[in-house]
């Protein structure tokens, strides 16, 4: 069978169909869907059927490899299995959050580049993947707009995320979420290449130097913004699946399915290559 690609939107996404298995383990696919992931964001391989050693040997022909602190796969350490079964995730309990818009890594000081998800099992009912295009996003603001925000700072941090899923938290909760360090970032990020994102999301805090309800109101304004229909892509999974995003100029968010759903997803995360700037 012959490759195929097919543009998802005119700004975002690519979907390859006909590149299975030990075919994507290659030096020149690796290479090409490395410029697709630059040029699009999000990079779709129908029914890719890529096991975990695969996913693994792939994921470092496209950069350096985290290995996951917590929950890693004992073969695989770079693999976490992403599922709302506590039997298959030792972070199940956070993977609600991952229900609203985010990047990984924003309270880091150089979030991840890049994220590789395969669907080993999907949900029944929902569990459909979304992203939001933040370039596309701010290219599309008026130009008096980007500069009354180009100097804004906005405090990232794990309370932020968890409080929308537990939103009357015991002082125990919130001892721990206020453990995990919080991290400031301007509210556009710059690029080396001059290429600009809005960096919002769920672990948006607040905007420094704002009153609680005009920063609130702020962040979410343009969270409403960089995920209206025309930045987003939506992805209904299938059994194989690989989806492959740019971490740091695509939001992504899971929808919503059953916590005895069996929906079973192995992920592994590209190292981030550029600080926040």
């Amino acid at each position: 069978m012959s490759v195929t690609t097919a543009p998802l939107t005119p700004e975002t996404g690519i979907a390859y169909t006909g590149l299975h298995g030990a075919g994507l383990v290659d030096p020149a696919v690796a290479r090409d869907l490395r410029a697709a992931l630059d040029a699009h964001g999000v990079v779709i391989v129908r029914e890719a059927d890529l096991d975990d050693a695969g996913l693994v040997a792939l994921s470092r022909m496209l950069g350096d490899v985290v290995v996951a602190p917590i929950g890693g796969d004992a073969t695989h350490p770079e693999i976490s299995a992403v599922s709302l079964d506590p039997a298959k995730s030792d972070l199940a309990a956070y993977r609600r959050s991952t229900f609203f818009w985010h990047i990984d890594g924003a309270n880091d000081a150089i979030p991840q580049k890049a994220t590789l998800l395969t669907a080993r099992v999907v949900a029944e009912e929902g569990g459909d993947t979304e992203f939001a295009n933040t370039y596309a996003a701010y290219e599309a603001l008026p130009e008096d707009e980007k500069k009354r925000i180009a100097e804004l700072r906005v405090v990232h941090s794990f309370k932020a995320t968890q409080i929308l899923v537990t939103p009357n938290p015991s002082a125990r909760e919130l001892a721990a979420w206020e453990r995990v360090p919080s991290r400031e970032h301007p509210l556009v990020w710059t690029r080396g290449t001059g290429r600009k994102s809005l960096l919002v999301g769920a672990t948006a805090d607040h905007v420094v130097g704002l009153p609680a309800d005009e920063s609130r109101a702020l962040l979410d304004h343009y969270l409403d913004w960089a995920t209206q229909p025309r930045f987003t892509v939506r992805h209904s999974w299938r059994r194989g699946d690989l989806v492959i995003w740019d971490n740091t100029g695509m939001l992504h968010r899971a929808l919503p399915y059953r916590p005895t759903s069996p929906r079973l997803m192995h992920r592994t995360t590209l190292v981030g290559e550029e600080a926040v700037a």
